[in-house]
């Protein structure tokens, strides 16, 4: 269970949402486990809000059925939060149950609970959908109760810089900026909050993190699936808005940024602000975009994407994209950024690699030894979170030749069984705390560095389910002295 730290006060967590596949296969285990606990029980008020024609009990059932499938046992004493805590409230303006009657029940709920008035309002909604709500919270006053408002918003933010732009503005007609939660699940993983500590409390790292012993780095998010039941969304957004622009790009602020002045979310985020704002454009002469055809054979035959259920004929949508980005700042100048994702891949895995420099002198080859391989940083992310460290030494025996080994440490071995990131993400959300939610500045920035490939987006190359990706991407990766890692 996540450690439960200082700062959670009675409140009502408002889920806009609440009938749909984000709320209950993930946003509700993690309420559960968060609220369940002993000292929160009594804190933490749920009120799903959605288009169906629901009561309390009804949704309670659905609720239930949740967890269960998220492996709650039927016994478990802790469901109680459920039945004593969960609440409903449809909201349909086209048939009259409308954001004055949503006030109403939240101020309902306040009085039946007896809480102070502080407010959670979490948009798990398809991004279409976030204008009008967004003005309909505003125009019925939700936002300025007689406690703390704070709003929660899901990828993706915008579909390029001008929706961005506009999503920004509609928000801050009703919110402040320190009011606004964009959440990016990957921010919560333990591996990627853990970065922030290896770089900065280990100077044996952080003294060579810079231009002058990296030679490269290649951020990879893999996945071995295809659309599953996300073909609706997937086929309008693909593998750069999908992916790219937003969880890879924030692994590199976190990789790449400078040490910042504190521990402070608006200074931890200013700095990646920088890295974002030192990035220029990136050119579709340094992307490749792909898209997998059919794969395999018999037992093991895939689909390729035009034949997968709810894509539209002869779709152009990426399901693979690579990208080299340039940070032209004194530490990483002339320091290749490898970034790549896909679908259909041969396996499941995020991992950050750092390629750090050949030595300079080569004075083993006298003794006919086999070439020095650079030492390596390994950084996985999912699905076994660890690092590993890939270094030379001299096998036993009386030849000089050399062999690459490997220490490696997983979270696993030393802590056991991880928090999930949307428990760890609610928790923040419930305390204030911003340092790992993306600020409005930040979604800009990440869009102007991506902004040509929108225009002018490069042709879509084939490759089989399978396998790692079109054969160009493996091309931009040498141009750059760069092979994709595979282990």
């Amino acid at each position: 269970m996540v450690e439960l730290r200082s700062g959670i006060g009675p409140h009502l967590f408002v889920v806009l949402g609440a009938t749909g596949d984000l709320m209950h296969r993930k946003l509700l285990p993690a309420l559960f486990q968060v609220s369940a606990d002993d000292s929160l029980r009594q804190k933490v008020v749920l009120l799903g809000v959605a288009r169906a024609d629901l009561d309390d009990g009804r949704f309670r059932e659905s609720v239930h059925a949740s967890l269960t499938a998220a492996g709650v046992g039927a016994d478990d004493p802790r469901r109680g939060w459920a039945d004593e805590a969960v609440h409903y409230q449809r909201l349909d303006p086209a048939h009259g149950v409308g954001f004055d009657a949503l006030l109403a029940r939240i101020q309902e709920v306040e009085r039946d609970h007896q809480l102070p008035g502080d407010r959670v309002f979490y948009l798990a909604l398809p991004v279409d959908t976030i204008a009008d709500i967004l003005a309909g919270l505003g125009a019925a006053g939700v936002a300025h109760g007689p406690g703390w408002c704070r709003i929660v918003i899901e990828k993706p933010f915008g579909r390029d810089l001008e929706s961005a732009e506009e999503l920004n503005r509609q928000l801050h007609a009703s919110f402040q900026e320190n009011q606004v939660f964009r959440i990016d699940h990957y921010l919560g993983k333990e591996t990627v909050q853990n970065l922030l500590v290896f770089r900065f409390a280990n100077m044996l790292f952080e003294s060579i993190w810079n231009r002058d012993r990296v030679a490269n780095v290649e951020l990879t998010v893999a996945e071995d699936l295809g659309l599953e039941d996300r073909a609706e969304y997937y086929d309008r957004s693909g593998a750069l808005r999908d992916m790219l622009q937003n969880h890879m790009t924030q692994l590199l602020t976190l990789v790449a940024m400078e040490a910042p002045a504190t521990a402070t979310g608006d200074s931890i985020r200013n700095e990646k602000v920088k890295v974002l704002q030192s990035i220029g454009p990136v050119s579709p002469d340094d992307a490749v975009f792909g898209q997998y055809v059919a794969g395999g054979s018999g037992a093991t035959a895939v689909k390729g994407y035009l034949d997968e259920k709810g894509v539209a004929p002869g779709s152009n949508t990426e399901t693979y994209a690579a990208a080299k980005l340039s940070i032209n700042n004194w530490r990483w100048q002339g320091v290749p950024f490898l970034l790549r994702t896909g679908k259909r891949m041969p396996s499941k895995s995020t991992r950050i690699v750092v390629n750090f420099r050949r030595p300079p002198v080569m004075f083993f080859q006298s003794e006919d030894a086999t070439d020095l391989a650079a030492n390596r940083l390994m950084i996985m992310v999912q699905p076994d979170e660890g690092f590993e460290l890939a270094f030379e030494l001299k096998p036993p025996g009386h030849a000089l030749t050399m062999q690459t080994h490997r220490m490696h440490f997983l979270y696993s071995e030393a802590f056991g069984p991880l928090t999930d990131a949307y428990q760890t993400l609610l928790t923040d959300i419930m305390r204030g705390d911003q340092t790992l939610f993306v600020r409005g500045d930040e979604v800009e920035a990440a869009w102007r560095v991506y902004a040509p490939l929108i225009a002018s987006p490069p042709p879509i190359q084939p490759y089989p389910s399978g396998t790692d990706g079109p054969a160009r991407a493996a091309e931009l990766a040498q141009r750059n002295g760069v092979i994709w890692s595979t282990d």
